[in-house]
């Protein structure tokens, strides 16, 4: 009887916690973001521009589009058509509980997972789509979407929390509202990429058998001594991230694997045989290669010294995005214009979705609207991302970011090196890629209790 009366306050919290997220965050979903005419903006790779004879800012909520002429419109099209594709992964409640608590919720919590999340979803997107695919729908998305949004939810998690007081059901999930016109038919190519689009996102949905859902995520950090409701820092989330890569079982997934960098160093060698290591159908092969570096960009405030080099990294069309934010609240950096850096927030309380139906709704695990921040409020715990298909292209990539951080570190050690070799020549425990009855070797448990209090080496 007293766990049931836990359990239930558990819950009021949640509704409370939802509410309280919903309130602050749908205000900030909904505010403009203005962008500069006479800057080039940059997106995980691609450079995008506005610049008009006209000087002044462009919002790009889409309230005035129209209004520019038919050159930059276009322009600015393709960006939001880029952005929008790729995917948000935010809050949700109401999904099934977490294992080993009463938690439906991860408000409040789970934001870099989510941010995590968001950052392998784009390597996925990388493997299986390609950086030029785009969501034929994206452009379908505007303003009044989020509005319908933000005052549906809000009014959900009112009658929700009004219910759980009075002991009754909590309320069905409101179901999202059809979209425009019918969708003309795509040819095979499309038809292809529409599955795959929605495998990612299968993949990432808020059940125990999602290989990156957030249940199993934290199933994974509960190894580091992470639970749910604990905050979960950039670097553990990379070692998190790793593991269950690793451990996923579907074939579609044997094709990828995940290297974190040990102590802000790459050792080349460790990721090629990580790349060339047999799939578990026993058949040899290359694996693709996500690359997490977890870094500290200063001391208690970003050094803005590091802001060109952070720049360049989301120049590169290999990289995946950086899992970062201000302190105690992470985002999703993909892309910057000047110094500003844009980002998707996690921050914002959905409904859950049972992806495992046919034709899901989709709508919400698109942002309609990119946000910036100033990169001095920037906290300086990150962890930055890349992809690589081939050895190939990890060797080419590895010598183009060498020669990066060699230009942006000045008198400064490089934030992180990539080096010839294994770890173990190096006299560093190297990490296996399987074990059976441990998840984290001992070595990782080190680090990652290190790492669960953001402290880095600093060099």
């Amino acid at each position: 009887m007293e766990a049931t009366g836990t359990d239930e306050v558990e819950k009021i919290k949640s509704k409370f916690m939802s509410a309280w997220h919903n309130m602050k965050y749908s205000w900030v979903l909904k505010t403009k973001t203005y962008f500069s005419r006479n800057s080039p903006v940059f997106l995980l790779g691609k450079c995008y521009h506005f610049k008009t004879e006209e000087s002044g800012e462009l919002s790009t909520d889409g309230s005035n589009f129209d209004k520019i002429n038919t050159e930059i419109s276009g322009n600015v099209e393709e960006f939001r058509r880029d952005f929008i594709s790729r995917i948000w992964l935010t809050y949700r409640e109401e999904f099934p509980q977490i294992k080993g608590s009463a938690l439906t919720t991860d408000c409040g919590w789970g934001c870099t997972l989510r941010t995590g999340q968001m950052l392998l979803a784009q390597g996925l997107m990388l493997h299986f789509l390609g950086r030029a695919w785009v969501w034929p729908d994206a452009l379908d998305m505007d303003s009044s979407d989020l509005e319908s949004w933000t005052s549906n939810t809000v009014r959900k998690l009112t009658a929700s929390f009004e219910a759980s007081l009075t002991a009754e059901r909590d309320p069905k999930i409101l179901p999202q509202p059809q979209r425009g016109p019918a969708r003309r038919s795509w040819d095979v190519t499309e038809m292809r990429n529409e599955v795959y689009h929605r495998k990612i996102i299968s993949w990432f949905g808020d059940s125990p058998v999602a290989a990156f859902g957030l249940h199993q995520l934290i199933e994974y950090g509960k190894k580091s001594g992470k639970i749910a409701g604990d905050w979960y820092g950039p670097a553990v989330v990379a070692h998190i991230l790793r593991k269950a890569v690793e451990e996923a079982r579907d074939p579609e997934l044997q094709g990828v694997t995940v290297y974190v960098a040990q102590d802000c160093t790459v050792y080349s060698s460790d990721v090629i045989d990580r790349q060339c290591s047999f799939m578990d159908s026993g058949k040899a092969g290359t694996k693709a290669v996500i690359i997490l570096v977890p870094v500290r960009l200063g001391g208690e405030r970003t050094n803005t010294d590091y802001l060109e080099f952070v720049k360049g990294i989301l120049s590169l069309e290999y990289c995946v995005g950086i899992i970062g934010g201000k302190p105690k609240q992470s985002y999703y950096f993909a892309g910057f214009q000047d110094d500003s850096l844009i980002y998707m927030d996690p921050h914002y309380c959905q409904s859950f979705v049972d992806v495992s139906i046919k034709d899901f709704p989709l709508e919400s695990f698109h942002c309609p609207s990119p946000k910036k921040m100033s990169f001095k409020k920037m906290d300086p715990s990150c962890t930055i991302g890349f992809y690589c298909r081939t050895v190939q292209d990890f060797e080419k990539a590895s010598e183009e970011i060498t020669k990066m951080l060699k230009s942006s570190s000045k008198e400064k050690y490089p934030l992180f090196t990539f080096v010839k070799g294994h770890s173990r020549d190096y006299d560093f425990a190297s990490s296996p890629l399987h074990e059976e009855n441990d998840l984290f070797s001992e070595d990782e448990k080190k680090r990652l209790k290190r790492f669960s209090t953001e402290e880095f080496v600093l060099l």
